[in-house]
């Protein structure tokens, strides 16, 4: 069974969102706000704590408080306690979290691309080295270098590119146009 074909464990149950049924509305639901995705990337980054996190985001205090609280709500950030007087918390990625790289990753090359003309943040990718090789890295060819990803198909192990893309609408009572409309049977 394929990563895409495997089952995932859902953090929120199903939304009755306006519009087309789609995992991209319900994503952008719970992480589609501008002040939560940039915290997902300042915690990305490394950056655990409040402070930092609103310094980096130049979100609004209690608007950051808000989105917090909605990404742990929602199982994307989970708290952990740093100090107990007064009680403070660091904010980690869950797994859920950490599967939004490649989001954050996706939006920094647009920005790149599509709005800066100068790169203020580059992704830089260092391979695991190979086991046998720990402490070797003269051994090995792996080093690190900046980040130039692609977009994979597991099955094929082919680049994806749009004009090899097709969309399969599964919804019930939808199709790529929009909502059918209900045949002469009702349905």
């Amino acid at each position: 069974m394929s990563a895409a074909q495997e089952p995932r464990a859902r953090t929120a149950p199903a939304l009755a969102l306006p519009g087309r049924p789609c995992s991209a509305a319900a994503a952008l639901h719970v992480v589609g706000e501008k002040w939560a995705l940039l915290a997902v990337r300042e915690i990305f980054f490394g950056n655990h704590r409040f402070e930092a996190i609103a310094r980096n985001t130049g979100a609004p205090r209690d608007r950051l408080a808000a989105r917090l609280r909605s990404l742990e709500q929602a199982g994307v950030v989970e708290r952990r306690p740093y100090n107990e007087r007064p009680p403070r918390y660091e904010y980690h990625l869950t797994e859920s979290g950490r599967d939004l790289a490649p989001v954050i990753r996706a939006l920094l090359d647009w920005g790149d691309r599509w709005v800066l003309e100068d790169r203020p943040v580059v992704m830089i990718h260092e391979p695991a080295v190979p086991t046998g090789h720990e402490g070797s890295h003269g051994d090995t060819d792996a080093h690190a270098h900046e980040l130039d990803a692609a977009w994979i198909c597991r099955t094929c192990g082919e680049e994806v590119v749009m004009n090899t893309l097709t969309v399969d609408v599964r919804a019930p009572g939808w199709d790529r146009s929009g909502p059918r409309a209900p045949g002469p049977a009702g349905d």
